[in-house]
Protein backbone atom coordinates (compact mmCIF):
# COMPACT_ATOMS: atom_id res chain seq x y z
CA UNK A 1 0.00 0.00 0.00
CA UNK A 2 1.02 3.69 -0.98
CA UNK A 3 0.14 6.80 1.05
CA UNK A 4 -0.14 10.41 0.30
CA UNK A 5 -0.03 12.50 3.52
CA UNK A 6 -0.64 16.21 3.22
CA UNK A 7 -0.21 19.18 5.32
CA UNK A 8 0.12 22.56 3.13
CA UNK A 9 0.88 25.24 5.94
CA UNK A 10 4.21 26.10 8.09
CA UNK A 11 7.09 24.51 9.58
CA UNK A 12 5.08 24.18 13.22
CA UNK A 13 1.71 22.63 11.93
CA UNK A 14 3.96 19.87 9.41
CA UNK A 15 5.52 18.99 12.82
CA UNK A 16 2.52 18.30 14.53
CA UNK A 17 1.38 15.98 11.44
CA UNK A 18 4.27 13.89 12.68
CA UNK A 19 2.14 11.40 14.88
CA UNK A 20 -0.16 10.89 12.28
CA UNK A 21 2.51 10.57 9.36
CA UNK A 22 3.66 7.52 12.11
CA UNK A 23 0.97 6.04 11.95
CA UNK A 24 0.24 5.89 8.50
CA UNK A 25 4.03 4.55 7.59
CA UNK A 26 3.19 1.66 10.47
CA UNK A 27 1.13 0.22 7.86
CA UNK A 28 1.77 1.47 4.72
CA UNK A 29 4.84 0.57 2.37
CA UNK A 30 5.70 4.41 1.38
CA UNK A 31 4.53 7.45 2.39
CA UNK A 32 4.45 10.83 0.58
CA UNK A 33 4.24 13.84 2.12
CA UNK A 34 3.21 16.89 -0.07
CA UNK A 35 3.80 19.89 2.31
CA UNK A 36 3.79 23.88 1.36
CA UNK A 37 7.44 25.75 1.20
CA UNK A 38 7.35 27.00 4.42
CA UNK A 39 6.59 23.32 5.90
CA UNK A 40 9.59 21.57 3.68
CA UNK A 41 12.59 21.85 6.09
CA UNK A 42 9.57 20.30 8.68
CA UNK A 43 8.65 17.64 7.06
CA UNK A 44 12.52 16.59 6.25
CA UNK A 45 12.83 16.17 10.02
CA UNK A 46 10.13 13.30 10.46
CA UNK A 47 10.19 10.10 11.08
CA UNK A 48 8.07 7.90 8.58
CA UNK A 49 8.73 9.91 5.37
CA UNK A 50 9.78 8.60 2.19
CA UNK A 51 9.58 11.30 -0.45
CA UNK A 52 8.01 14.50 -0.24
CA UNK A 53 6.33 16.94 -2.56
CA UNK A 54 6.39 20.78 -2.04
CA UNK A 55 3.49 22.91 -3.64
CA UNK A 56 2.71 26.09 -2.82
CA UNK A 57 -1.33 26.32 -2.64
CA UNK A 58 -3.21 29.42 -3.65
CA UNK A 59 -5.80 28.50 -0.67
CA UNK A 60 -2.71 27.89 2.10
CA UNK A 61 -0.05 30.09 3.49
CA UNK A 62 0.50 34.52 4.23
CA UNK A 63 1.05 35.27 0.98
CA UNK A 64 -0.63 32.54 -1.57
CA UNK A 65 0.24 32.58 -5.01
CA UNK A 66 -2.66 32.83 -8.13
CA UNK A 67 -4.36 30.33 -9.06
CA UNK A 68 -1.78 28.86 -12.02
CA UNK A 69 -3.40 26.06 -14.25
CA UNK A 70 -0.27 24.73 -15.55
CA UNK A 71 1.11 24.66 -12.26
CA UNK A 72 -2.02 22.69 -10.58
CA UNK A 73 -1.88 20.03 -14.04
CA UNK A 74 1.82 19.09 -12.94
CA UNK A 75 0.84 18.96 -9.08
CA UNK A 76 -1.86 16.41 -10.25
CA UNK A 77 0.36 14.08 -12.67
CA UNK A 78 3.25 14.29 -9.87
CA UNK A 79 0.26 13.04 -7.28
CA UNK A 80 -0.54 10.53 -10.13
CA UNK A 81 2.79 9.30 -10.49
CA UNK A 82 3.01 8.13 -6.67
CA UNK A 83 -0.17 5.83 -7.66
CA UNK A 84 -1.39 6.27 -4.10
CA UNK A 85 -3.95 4.15 -2.74
CA UNK A 86 -4.36 6.32 0.27
CA UNK A 87 -4.73 9.81 1.43
CA UNK A 88 -5.19 11.35 4.78
CA UNK A 89 -5.62 15.08 3.99
CA UNK A 90 -4.50 17.26 7.58
CA UNK A 91 -6.06 20.20 7.79
CA UNK A 92 -6.53 22.90 10.95
CA UNK A 93 -10.09 23.43 11.95
CA UNK A 94 -10.57 26.44 10.22
CA UNK A 95 -9.61 24.94 6.89
CA UNK A 96 -11.42 23.32 4.07
CA UNK A 97 -9.56 19.96 2.76
CA UNK A 98 -11.65 19.73 -0.11
CA UNK A 99 -9.64 22.10 -2.83
CA UNK A 100 -6.88 19.18 -1.72
CA UNK A 101 -8.95 16.27 -1.80
CA UNK A 102 -10.11 17.24 -5.72
CA UNK A 103 -6.64 17.28 -6.92
CA UNK A 104 -6.09 14.44 -5.50
CA UNK A 105 -9.26 12.69 -6.96
CA UNK A 106 -8.10 14.27 -9.93
CA UNK A 107 -4.79 12.21 -9.89
CA UNK A 108 -6.68 8.79 -8.99
CA UNK A 109 -6.75 8.39 -5.11
CA UNK A 110 -8.86 5.99 -4.60
CA UNK A 111 -9.22 6.54 -0.25
CA UNK A 112 -9.59 9.90 0.73
CA UNK A 113 -10.31 11.17 4.28
CA UNK A 114 -10.29 14.19 5.96
CA UNK A 115 -12.13 16.39 8.76
CA UNK A 116 -14.93 18.29 6.88
CA UNK A 117 -17.50 20.45 8.50
CA UNK A 118 -18.57 21.23 4.59
CA UNK A 119 -20.58 18.48 2.11
CA UNK A 120 -17.80 16.58 0.57
CA UNK A 121 -19.80 15.15 -2.26
CA UNK A 122 -17.35 12.51 -3.88
CA UNK A 123 -14.24 14.20 -2.86
CA UNK A 124 -14.12 11.91 0.39
CA UNK A 125 -14.41 8.14 1.31
CA UNK A 126 -13.51 9.04 5.04
CA UNK A 127 -15.53 12.40 6.12
CA UNK A 128 -14.37 12.32 9.74
CA UNK A 129 -15.37 14.92 12.43
CA UNK A 130 -12.63 16.25 14.85
CA UNK A 131 -13.36 16.23 18.57
CA UNK A 132 -14.27 19.77 20.03
CA UNK A 133 -11.33 21.47 21.47
CA UNK A 134 -9.29 18.76 20.63
CA UNK A 135 -5.29 19.41 19.68
CA UNK A 136 -3.99 19.70 16.47
CA UNK A 137 -1.62 16.73 16.73
CA UNK A 138 -4.75 14.47 18.56
CA UNK A 139 -7.07 15.74 15.66
CA UNK A 140 -4.51 14.62 13.27
CA UNK A 141 -4.38 11.28 14.98
CA UNK A 142 -7.80 10.86 15.23
CA UNK A 143 -8.30 11.16 12.20
CA UNK A 144 -5.94 8.77 10.87
CA UNK A 145 -7.35 6.14 13.22
CA UNK A 146 -10.53 6.72 11.40
CA UNK A 147 -8.76 5.79 8.24
CA UNK A 148 -7.60 2.74 9.37
CA UNK A 149 -4.66 4.02 10.60
CA UNK A 150 -4.48 3.82 14.59
CA UNK A 151 -1.53 4.90 17.21
CA UNK A 152 1.29 2.76 17.19
CA UNK A 153 3.18 4.87 19.75
CA UNK A 154 2.92 7.55 22.26
CA UNK A 155 1.76 9.89 20.12
CA UNK A 156 4.38 12.30 20.90
CA UNK A 157 6.24 14.66 18.27
CA UNK A 158 9.20 13.63 17.22
CA UNK A 159 11.89 14.25 14.54
CA UNK A 160 14.66 12.40 13.46
CA UNK A 161 17.94 12.29 15.63
CA UNK A 162 19.61 16.04 15.65
CA UNK A 163 23.05 16.54 15.03
CA UNK A 164 25.76 17.53 17.64
CA UNK A 165 25.83 21.27 17.92
CA UNK A 166 27.91 21.44 20.40
CA UNK A 167 30.42 23.34 18.60
CA UNK A 168 27.87 26.33 17.88
CA UNK A 169 26.17 26.66 21.46
CA UNK A 170 29.28 25.68 24.07
CA UNK A 171 28.37 23.22 26.68
CA UNK A 172 25.30 22.35 28.34
CA UNK A 173 23.49 23.79 30.04
CA UNK A 174 22.15 26.41 29.17
CA UNK A 175 18.29 28.33 28.15
CA UNK A 176 17.28 28.97 24.49
CA UNK A 177 15.52 32.45 23.80
CA UNK A 178 13.53 32.31 20.63
CA UNK A 179 12.85 35.78 19.93
CA UNK A 180 10.69 35.30 16.20
CA UNK A 181 7.74 34.85 15.13
CA UNK A 182 5.50 33.98 11.68
CA UNK A 183 3.41 37.01 12.82
CA UNK A 184 3.73 39.89 14.63
CA UNK A 185 0.94 39.20 16.68
CA UNK A 186 2.86 36.32 18.08
CA UNK A 187 5.62 38.04 19.34
CA UNK A 188 7.28 39.05 22.29
CA UNK A 189 8.60 42.69 21.87
CA UNK A 190 12.54 42.80 21.33
CA UNK A 191 12.99 44.44 24.31
CA UNK A 192 11.03 42.19 26.85
CA UNK A 193 13.25 39.89 25.17
CA UNK A 194 16.01 41.84 26.06
CA UNK A 195 14.92 42.04 29.55
CA UNK A 196 14.74 38.16 29.32
CA UNK A 197 18.16 37.08 28.64
CA UNK A 198 19.17 39.66 31.33
CA UNK A 199 17.67 38.45 34.22
CA UNK A 200 18.37 34.79 32.94
CA UNK A 201 22.02 35.37 32.56
CA UNK A 202 21.78 37.15 36.19
CA UNK A 203 19.87 34.71 37.93
CA UNK A 204 22.77 32.00 36.53
CA UNK A 205 21.54 30.71 33.37
CA UNK A 206 23.80 30.83 30.23
CA UNK A 207 21.17 31.90 27.60
CA UNK A 208 21.22 31.35 23.82
CA UNK A 209 19.24 33.53 21.43
CA UNK A 210 18.11 31.64 17.93
CA UNK A 211 16.42 32.85 14.65
CA UNK A 212 16.52 32.61 11.32
CA UNK A 213 18.23 34.38 8.43
CA UNK A 214 15.94 37.47 8.17
CA UNK A 215 16.52 37.74 11.85
CA UNK A 216 20.19 38.91 12.49
CA UNK A 217 19.23 42.12 13.49
CA UNK A 218 16.88 40.87 16.11
CA UNK A 219 19.01 38.67 17.83
CA UNK A 220 21.73 40.80 17.93
CA UNK A 221 19.66 43.31 20.05
CA UNK A 222 17.98 40.49 21.90
CA UNK A 223 21.52 39.01 22.86
CA UNK A 224 23.23 41.72 23.79
CA UNK A 225 26.30 41.42 26.19
CA UNK A 226 24.66 38.45 28.29
CA UNK A 227 23.46 35.92 25.44
CA UNK A 228 25.17 33.76 22.80
CA UNK A 229 23.55 34.78 19.51
CA UNK A 230 23.41 32.23 17.14
CA UNK A 231 20.74 34.29 14.86
CA UNK A 232 20.98 33.16 11.11
CA UNK A 233 23.65 30.23 12.07
CA UNK A 234 20.92 27.14 12.54
CA UNK A 235 19.00 25.14 9.64
CA UNK A 236 15.94 23.37 11.34
CA UNK A 237 18.52 20.27 12.01
CA UNK A 238 20.94 22.47 13.48
CA UNK A 239 17.72 24.24 15.35
CA UNK A 240 16.38 20.98 16.55
CA UNK A 241 20.40 19.86 18.27
CA UNK A 242 20.87 23.33 20.07
CA UNK A 243 17.49 22.59 21.23
CA UNK A 244 17.51 19.38 21.74
CA UNK A 245 19.98 20.40 24.21
CA UNK A 246 18.39 23.03 26.48
CA UNK A 247 17.47 22.92 29.65
CA UNK A 248 14.21 25.31 28.64
CA UNK A 249 12.97 27.15 25.61
CA UNK A 250 11.30 30.39 25.72
CA UNK A 251 9.58 31.48 22.66
CA UNK A 252 5.74 32.41 21.13
CA UNK A 253 3.43 30.27 19.80
CA UNK A 254 5.45 29.61 16.37
CA UNK A 255 7.53 26.46 14.95
CA UNK A 256 10.15 26.66 17.62
CA UNK A 257 7.74 25.72 20.03
CA UNK A 258 6.45 22.73 18.46
CA UNK A 259 10.47 21.58 17.90
CA UNK A 260 11.49 21.91 20.84
CA UNK A 261 8.75 19.65 21.89
CA UNK A 262 9.74 17.19 19.52
CA UNK A 263 12.77 16.74 20.89
CA UNK A 264 11.73 16.31 24.26
CA UNK A 265 12.82 19.98 25.82
CA UNK A 266 10.39 21.78 28.35
CA UNK A 267 8.68 24.85 26.92
CA UNK A 268 7.77 28.56 28.29
CA UNK A 269 5.25 29.94 25.71
CA UNK A 270 4.16 33.33 25.22
CA UNK A 271 1.34 32.56 23.87
CA UNK A 272 -0.90 35.43 22.06
CA UNK A 273 -4.09 33.93 22.26
CA UNK A 274 -5.26 35.07 18.76
CA UNK A 275 -5.77 31.35 18.04
CA UNK A 276 -6.59 28.91 21.01
CA UNK A 277 -4.07 27.58 23.03
CA UNK A 278 -5.81 24.38 23.59
CA UNK A 279 -5.42 23.72 19.65
CA UNK A 280 -1.71 25.08 19.81
CA UNK A 281 0.08 24.47 23.13
CA UNK A 282 3.46 22.80 23.23
CA UNK A 283 2.27 18.84 23.13
CA UNK A 284 3.60 16.61 24.94
CA UNK A 285 6.20 18.46 27.11
CA UNK A 286 6.15 20.22 30.41
CA UNK A 287 5.24 23.57 29.75
CA UNK A 288 4.47 27.12 30.64
CA UNK A 289 1.56 29.31 28.94
CA UNK A 290 2.13 33.21 29.41
CA UNK A 291 -0.08 35.81 28.64
CA UNK A 292 -3.68 36.70 28.70
CA UNK A 293 -5.74 33.90 26.99
CA UNK A 294 -8.70 36.13 27.62
CA UNK A 295 -7.60 39.54 26.20
CA UNK A 296 -9.81 41.22 23.54
CA UNK A 297 -7.74 39.46 20.39
CA UNK A 298 -8.76 36.21 21.62
CA UNK A 299 -9.77 33.64 18.78
CA UNK A 300 -9.01 36.89 16.32
CA UNK A 301 -6.33 34.83 14.27
CA UNK A 302 -5.20 38.45 13.61
CA UNK A 303 -1.89 38.80 12.32
CA UNK A 304 -0.98 41.97 13.76
CA UNK A 305 -2.23 42.75 17.02
CA UNK A 306 -5.55 44.48 16.99
CA UNK A 307 -5.20 45.98 20.51
CA UNK A 308 -2.73 49.50 20.86
CA UNK A 309 0.19 48.13 22.91
CA UNK A 310 -0.15 44.25 22.77
CA UNK A 311 -1.37 44.13 25.93
CA UNK A 312 -1.49 40.54 25.79
CA UNK A 313 1.99 39.31 25.75
CA UNK A 314 3.52 42.91 26.81
CA UNK A 315 1.54 42.13 30.35
CA UNK A 316 3.98 39.13 30.94
CA UNK A 317 7.72 40.66 32.34
CA UNK A 318 10.88 39.19 32.81
CA UNK A 319 11.03 38.27 36.38
CA UNK A 320 7.69 36.10 34.93
CA UNK A 321 9.84 34.61 32.04
CA UNK A 322 12.37 33.81 34.77
CA UNK A 323 9.62 32.08 36.87
CA UNK A 324 8.57 29.76 34.45
CA UNK A 325 11.71 28.54 33.14
CA UNK A 326 12.61 27.77 36.96
CA UNK A 327 9.33 25.74 36.74
CA UNK A 328 9.61 23.55 33.44
CA UNK A 329 13.83 22.92 34.40
CA UNK A 330 11.49 21.07 37.52
CA UNK A 331 9.00 19.51 36.19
Amino acid sequence: MKAIVTRLDSFGDVLLAGPAVRAVAARAEHVTLLCGPRGEPAARLLPGVDDILVWDAPWAGFEPPAVDRGDIDKLVDALAAVEADHALVLTSFHQSPLPTALLLRLAGVRHIAADSEDYPGSLLDVRHRRAPHAHEARAALDLAGAAGFPRVDDGRLRVLPPPDTTHLTGPEPYVVLHPGASVPARAWSPQRCAQAVRELAAAGHRVVVTGGGGERELTALVAGEHGLDLGGRTAAPELAGVLAGARAVVTGNTGPAHLAAAVGTPVVSLFAPVVPAERWRPYGVPYVLLGDQNAPCADSRARTCPVPGHPCLESVTADDVLAAVEKVMTT
